[in-house]
């Protein structure tokens, strides 16, 4: 009895004690629901500031990327710079030969050489290119012909039709090739080429403006009908132009002598160059019936006189004969050509009028 009275009254006694330790963890938990969104907010801060350095970390990394592949592009320039800055000079030279085991013969710094050349080069080659030879003098680039040269005249195209026999400066006569574009070309003489004084090889035909500018038009577009109140004349210049033309064998068959040409004079203004282009006109279109071709057509030269005069000695006469070797290479062709001088009294004096060097 004595000891359980004892443990009753202790049982009794640890009651409050319990209460308190109940209540004081209710109080820390409460302090702790308390707190709990103050320190999740808080996380929730630092781990946007965690965000945030990490995002200025990654711009630094990316921005430090960029830095280091333009460091390492300008490092690629510079090196392919100076590799370009350290290699050896190249060479020009001129294709002189495509041969049948692949190997070039070229042209180059006053020598003649035989030269190695890419496969895939080999076929592109030919007589006149500028090619690009590098230290070990094979070809690495292949170019067009040089744009340069001396201008010379063609005397003759040699048999064979590779050769031409040319006149340069003060009359010297050479033997030059053609290129391979001029082969075939319908070269003729009195031609102006380029010729490159190296390889000694006739490159391109070059225009004559002193020819060309007597050309005023293929197929006039003036006719008889345009011509007013000169009918008798018209038909004088008919019978002595047109039906020479027209009925060649009838004249050949009755040894009919055609006339080499016609003189139109008269004051200024009367229509003499007129009468001239109407009948380029009117050989065009009777031609065209007579041989069935519609594309028939005739070459009106127009020479003014005073335009060929030049004050150097046989200049004028040169050009007369460039006029009628003009003329003579349309004829060949099968169509009428007039050829049309203009204020012919300065070219054409009467013996003895004139004074001579």
């Amino acid at each position: 009895p004595t000891i359980g009275t004892e443990e009753t009254i202790g049982d009794e006694g640890s009651e409050p004690g319990q209460s308190v330790d109940l209540e004081r963890e209710v109080a820390e938990l409460r302090r702790r629901l308390i707190d709990t969104p103050r320190e999740l907010h808080r996380l929730e801060s630092e781990v946007r500031d965690v965000k945030r350095e990490l995002a200025r970390a990654n711009a630094r990394n990316q921005k430090l990327t960029s830095t280091i592949e333009t460091a390492r592009e300008r490092i690629t320039t510079l090196r392919d710079e100076v590799e370009k800055l350290s290699q050896p000079p190249s060479s020009y030279g001129t294709v002189l030969q495509v041969n049948d085991d692949g190997s070039v013969d070229v042209y180059s710094g006053g020598r003649k050489m035989r030269v190695g050349v890419h496969p895939e080069l080999v076929e592109g080659l030919q007589p006149g290119q500028e090619v690009v030879l590098n230290d070990s003098m094979s070809i690495v680039l292949a170019r067009t012909h040089d744009t340069t040269g001396e201008v010379v005249t063609v005397k003759e195209v040699l048999a064979g039709g590779q050769r031409a026999l040319v006149v340069g400066r003060g009359d010297e006569e050479r033997v030059a090739e053609l290129a391979d574009d001029l082969v075939g070309s319908g070269l003729h003489g009195g031609d102006s080429v380029m010729l490159d004084p190296r390889s000694q090889i006739l490159l391109e035909v070059l225009p004559r403006p002193e020819v060309e500018d007597l050309v005023l038009e293929e197929i006039p577009d003036v006719s008889y009908d345009d011509v007013g109140g000169l009918d008798r004349q018209i038909e004088q210049i008919v019978d002595a132009v047109e039906l020479p033309f027209l009925h060649q064998d009838l004249f050949a068959e009755y040894d009919l002598p055609a006339p080499k040409g016609i003189l139109l004079y008269g004051p200024p203004g009367c229509g003499k160059t007129l009468i001239a282009k109407a009948v380029a006109n009117s050989l065009a279109g009777k031609v065209s019936e007579v041989s069935g071709d519609d594309e028939a057509r005739s070459y009106f030269l127009n020479i003014k006189g005073p335009e060929l005069l030049n004050k150097y000695v046989g200049e004028t006469e040169r050009q007369i004969r460039l006029v009628f070797q003009r003329a003579r290479e349309k004829s060949e062709q099968g169509w009428p050509v007039i050829v049309f001088f203009d204020e012919m009294e300065s070219l054409f004096r009467t013996r003895g009028t004139g004074i001579s060097s």
